[in-house]
């Protein structure tokens, strides 16, 4: 999986910078107040909590209860992915008992993968599942090509990811992603397994930029919103 074009991976530092100035300069004084659910956020690949400080402090303002992954900066897992998934479980299920009530999962890039992957095995506890530029198809390819580092971990690549990673979860969820993100080919973040309207289209919107840019704020913030 490549991105769109090189053209826009060429300017991705530039999108991305715009995208985080209209992020700051707009307030959300318009946008639906939360009805105080808890929301887990994981961060993508390489970066760590820090990158969505913006996202979370937002989602709390408009009244929920957010939460940062709590596992520094984001990797593809070095072990079997399920042995994996097993540390993230232990974090959702303690939300989801503070709370009684069902955890709303955002995960940016990489860890849309990781949120939609815990949906499926505990799609009691989880509300719904919301995506910003995640690749549900050719995931292992993009993970080898975007870092370097994965090449001696091809090991734990097992084969039967890929089909695992594009069939969705049952509990409701929804796929952002943008025709002008410089590090993802937007088609990959297209789930056919999910209604039209529940791939949301954000224009003019760079991989990095997706954590914030007004517009993806809005749509995340309707999402949450739903009964």
């Amino acid at each position: 999986m490549m991105p769109s074009s090189t053209l826009l991976l060429a300017l991705e530092p530039y999108h991305a910078v715009c995208n985080f100035i209209a992020g700051h300069s707009w307030v959300n004084d318009a946008l639906p107040q939360g009805d105080g659910h808890p929301v887990l956020v994981y961060p993508g690949l390489g970066v760590s909590g820090t990158s969505t400080t913006e996202l979370r402090t937002r989602l709390s303002r408009l009244g929920y209860q957010v939460y940062d992954w709590e596992l520094g900066v984001g990797v593809w897992p070095c072990t079997a992915f399920d042995t994996w998934l097993g540390l993230l479980e232990g974090q959702l299920l303690r939300i989801r008992r503070a709370h009684d009530s069902k955890v709303s999962l955002v995960g940016w890039s990489l860890g849309g993968l990781y949120a939609r992957e815990l949906a499926k095995r505990f799609h009691d506890d989880v509300r719904q599942v919301i995506t910003l530029g995640t690749p549900i198809r050719d995931v292992i390819t993009e993970v080898d090509r975007m870092w370097v580092g994965a090449a001696p971990m091809r090991s734990f690549f097992d084969p039967t990811l890929p089909d695992r990673f594009a069939r969705s979860p049952s509990v409701r969820c929804a796929s952002i992603y943008s025709r002008t993100d410089g590090l993802i080919d937007w088609r990959n973040c297209i789930d056919h397994g999910l209604a039209e309207e529940r791939n949301i289209e954000i224009r003019g919107v760079s991989h990095f930029g997706l954590v914030h840019h007004p517009d993806v704020l809005r749509a995340i913030s309707v999402l949450l919103a739903e009964p």
